[in-house]
């Protein structure tokens, strides 16, 4: 059977479903199984000049709009490339961003295109404070999902909770299915250890959405305690001078080092105690189930994709979103007790395991792809 993989994103781009994919190929062997990556390199810009329309509205309503402008333009590009480099066919095709899922369909109509829809653009926009709700370029942005409806034969997504927030776009939401995201296991090693400070972790792009000066916040209150820590932010974004800045008038830069960018980060996070990240939003949250993985503590807020691979107080802990105080009480606990903090740590572990191994997701999809064999 010949699979084609659709990214937006090509494969070595960090985090999220870039996590997956590239790990999908080794288990999919020859001779019952062939599959291909394609996505669009990052230096096509402004090539493709076809004429874009849609079945279930009318994208013109909103060309006023530059992001608009640019997501059709970019459409294009994954058009213009798509034609470009893909010649041969494929048994089935499985896209993981909008624009794929769209393009592939056009330039194979006859093919099966399934379609997992794994984040949120316009969501992480509305937070990050590009967009307005109900603006529009959200209006435009949620438009596309009845197109995707339409024109791929399966949608999925990665997360219940996904699902549901999908629900009033579609005209079908008890069609879409959810298959989460999938992790190699042989890439995350836990490694004993014993910090005598605890030390906390973060991996996440540095934006406004990743709820980090909630983080800051509640490691200001940490240190007014009297509670040492260790703060570790990997990653990096356009937020990233005011983070540090909001760390200095807080009295916690000394505390908290900024390291940017690292394209693997799960060789040295074994090394840490606690995983934090209180997001305003997460259609999944890929990197706790990384992070559990390391065998590291998890607290998360009690959102999305976050809530359904922690269960408060067995495998991790919750906290309310934009609570500074909850956040810093729950991390607390975790630097007072180091049995709790391990028995949290282990049960993480297992349950990251027993649900998002890659071979787990891999039995999934096959299953799913025997179908249209």
């Amino acid at each position: 059977m010949k699979l084609l993989q659709a990214l937006f994103f090509p494969p070595e781009q960090p985090g999220g479903v870039s996590s997956m994919i590239p790990y999908l190929q080794d288990r999919f062997n020859p001779p019952h199984w062939e599959m291909e990556l394609f996505s669009l390199p990052k230096r096509i810009r402004n090539k493709g000049t076809d004429f874009v329309e849609f079945d279930t509205f009318d994208w013109h309503e909103y060309e006023q709009s530059p992001i608009v402008q640019k997501y059709i333009q970019t459409y294009r590009d994954y058009l213009w490339w798509t034609k470009l480099r893909l010649q041969r066919p494929f048994d089935l095709i499985h896209a993981h961003h909008p624009i794929a899922g769209l393009v592939m369909k056009q330039v194979f109509p006859n093919t099966p295109v399934m379609m997992s829809v794994h984040s949120s653009y316009e969501r992480e926009l509305i937070l990050n404070g590009g967009i307005e709700e109900n603006g529009l370029e959200h209006r435009f942005l949620t438009s596309i999902y009845k197109e995707l409806e339409h024109r791929c034969d399966r949608m999925f997504t990665s997360s219940r909770s996904f699902m549901e927030y999908l629900s009033p776009y579609v005209n079908h939401p008890e069609a879409i299915s959810v298959i989460p995201n999938g992790f190699d296991e042989k890439r995350f090693k836990p490694v004993p250890h014993e910090n005598e400070v605890t030390q906390l972790v973060t991996v996440c792009r540095l934006v406004p959405a990743k709820g980090l000066d909630i983080l800051l916040k509640a490691c200001a209150e940490l240190k007014a305690q009297g509670h040492a820590y260790v703060l570790h932010i990997i990653g990096d974004g356009p937020i990233r001078r005011d983070l540090e800045e909001l760390a200095q008038s807080l009295g916690i830069y000394e505390e908290t080092i900024f390291y940017g960018y690292t394209l693997h980060p799960e060789e040295f996070m074994p090394f840490f105690d606690v995983f934090v990240l209180p997001s305003r939003a997460e259609a999944f949250g890929s990197v706790f189930a990384e992070a559990a993985l390391c065998c590291l503590a998890l607290v998360g807020t009690d959102i999305g994709g976050i809530a359904e691979q922690i269960e408060d107080g067995v495998n991790g802990l919750l906290v309310p979103p934009e609570d500074p105080l909850a956040l810093s009480t729950a991390l607390e606990k975790l630097i007072m007790d180091p049995a709790f903090r391990y028995e949290l740590a282990r049960s993480g572990s297992d349950q990251a395991k027993n649900h998002y191994s890659l071979n787990r997701v891999v039995y999934l999809l096959k299953k799913v792809y025997l179908q249209y064999k």
